[in-house]
């Protein structure tokens, strides 16, 4: 098998599956997020939190397929590894700023969502007579 191909292959299995293992954790663990910050409508919740894992999955493999092309020549093992290993690292750093991004937003949502309860409860208040 030609190495252009082998680097490839192993670029597009190893992006891919760092990018399906961090959206599920994100869709998993972000779920408590959207829920706290949406007020316990955990249909909304649920609603963004698929569109956000679809939105991360267009980007991140979009990116992934966008950058494939190595023009340098292949000609062992070791050029090999290290092409794979400078595309790889740039995948893993976007994914990063991925993260804290969403996790940015996350409480910036959270924090909105706190103050707004705290103001409805400040006008809800009702005294005991």
């Amino acid at each position: 098998m030609n190495n252009i191909i082998l680097l490839y292959a192993l670029y597009l299995v190893i992006t891919f599956s760092i990018t399906i293992w961090v959206a599920r954790s994100l869709f998993k663990n972000g779920k408590i997020f959207l829920v706290d910050i949406f007020h316990g409508n955990k249909d909304l919740a649920d609603a963004v939190n698929n569109l956000l894992v679809v939105g991360f999955y267009l980007v991140n493999i979009g990116y992934t397929v966008y950058t494939l092309r190595v023009v340098a020549e292949v000609d062992n093992a070791r050029v090999l590894l290290e092409i794979l290993s400078r595309k790889i690292g740039a995948i893993i750093l976007i994914l990063g700023c991925m993260h804290f991004l969403n996790m940015f937003i996350f409480f910036r949502l959270r924090k909105r969502a706190l103050i707004d309860k705290r103001m409805n409860d400040q006008y809800d208040y009702k005294p005991n007579p």
